[in-house]
């Protein structure tokens, strides 16, 4: 007895990606499908990177072809594939770079350079290439997190590569002046040196770009808005009243300049006490939840108040790194999927699919 091609197709077309709640056929990430004799082929193409879900989807596939008539064997491959997606308008993506980022706070203390970094490196262990933009030009922290020394090399003495550290490229201002060197500059000084940053490293072929901000909304965090192109925001805050003020302000700035919100990371969500397993919202509960429905959005993930990720920062060697196979770093990676699907189910950028049009005098 011979497959029949329509039940195949009828049975992928059934499939619902587990971490989207969609069809795979809805974004056209079922494709090459071949029928012959008793065999089934086909390819499925996730929109964001999902290494770590790899085996899962194969195997539901697997089974979903095991269940029409005919089908005695299957072949079936799943691989990520990520394209750029749109940006503010009249700002054009930059070379080498598909998305960018930004990872925000309005304010100081809530972890989001920890955040930032462990998100970099959690898309990373996903699959995906992935560089990392130390923003904070007044307190760099991104030499410290990833254990990099060292000052960037100029090919050209105009523009430099970036570091690499735990398999991110990087790039901060911490790289080129002293640790213990305050930058005493103004406003249009520090957004010039980050326009530099940004724009003079040779980034190579970069899915993502994750930019660790600087807390506020004043003049860097304004330029960045207005002048980088970037792909969407995440918003780091804790619990607290307080922070959550703060990081509305910071929500509503992305707002105004018109880049989406991916959603809000909840930091420091509860203490679980080392020694008696006792569990405390020390900073609150709820406030990353209550945010998220009063604007819309999706709450992320919920980070612990964890010793241990601030002594793997501060050594070096983020969660991610330090310990990939833990519980927090599992949150990190499902975190990171998390925004990688919002960005994927954004419009693509076609800016690179129209012809250049040349008006010639005949």
């Amino acid at each position: 007895m011979s497959i029949d091609r329509a039940l195949v197709d009828a049975a992928l077309a059934a499939l619902t990606d587990p971490n989207t709640g969609r069809p795979y056929a809805a974004g056209k990430g079922v494709r090459n499908v071949a029928v012959e004799g008793h065999a089934v082929s086909v390819e499925i193409v996730l929109g964001y990177p999902a290494k770590s879900q790899f085996e899962a989807v194969r195997a539901q596939v697997e089974a979903a072809l095991a269940a029409v008539s005919g089908v005695r064997t299957s072949r079936v491959a799943v691989k990520s594939e990520i394209v750029s997606h749109t940006v503010q308008r009249g700002v054009k993506l930059l070379p080498n770079v598909k998305n960018i980022v930004a990872v925000a706070s309005g304010k100081g203390g809530v972890g989001k350079s920890t955040t930032a970094v462990n998100l970099a490196l959690a898309l990373a262990a996903e699959g995906a290439a992935v560089g990392v933009l130390d923003a904070d030009i007044y307190g760099p922290s991104l030499p410290m997190m990833l254990g990099i020394a060292g000052r960037p090399e100029s090919p050209d003495g105009q523009s430099m590569n970036p570091l690499e550290g735990h398999g991110l490229q990087a790039n901060s201002i911490g790289f080129l002046v002293e640790q213990d060197n305050p930058m005493v500059w103004r406003g249009p000084m520090a957004t010039s040196a980050l326009e530099q940053l940004l724009r003079q490293t040779n980034w190579r072929e970069l899915d993502y770009l994750v930019v660790d901000m600087p807390p506020g909304t004043g003049d860097i965090q304004l330029t960045l808005a207005q002048r980088v192109p970037v792909t969407g925001a995440v918003i780091v805050t804790t619990p607290q009243d307080i922070a959550l003020i703060d990081a509305k302000k910071g929500l509503k700035m992305f707002e105004k300049v018109g880049i989406p919100i991916l959603g809000i990371v909840e930091n420091m969500a509860v203490h679980v006490c080392s020694n008696c397993g006792h569990a405390e919202h020390i900073f609150g509960a709820g406030g990353g939840e209550r945010m998220a429905q009063e604007y819309g959005v999706e709450v992320l993930g919920s980070l612990p108040l964890d010793i241990a990720i601030r002594e793997q920062a501060d050594s070096g060697r983020p969660t991610v790194a330090a310990d990939p196979s833990g519980r927090v770093a599992e949150i990190y990676r499902a975190i990171a999927r998390r925004v990688a699907i919002q960005i994927a189910e954004r419009a693509r950028d076609m800016t690179s699919k129209f012809p250049g049009i040349v008006v010639q005098n005949t």
